[in-house]
């Protein structure tokens, strides 16, 4: 990946996964905020939001894990692939 438009292209590729990440985040945010809310309000005595949050927030970190701290497909992971394929 030397060319500039390829470097480029992956630079891109890394911003909108960032965003993607900070959209998701905030929705979660938001979503479990107004469940607490909800859940607050009725009275109830069991914590039920813990399962939503829980839940959503493991596949949250799995979503931040992907996206900072994955590392890229470098060239010598590609060579060695096609070397265990013949």
């Amino acid at each position: 990946m030397t060319e500039p438009c390829e470097i480029r292209e992956a630079a891109v590729q890394r911003l909108k996964a960032r965003r993607g990440f900070i959209a998701h985040l905030a929705i979660y945010w938001v979503v479990n905020v107004l469940i607490v809310l909800v859940w607050a309000l009725s009275d109830a005595v069991y914590f039920w939001p813990g399962w939503a949050i829980l839940g959503w927030g493991s596949g949250l970190a799995l979503h931040g894990w992907s996206v900072f701290l994955r590392k890229p497909i470098s060239e010598a992971e590609i060579r060695w692939e096609m070397t265990r394929v013949n």
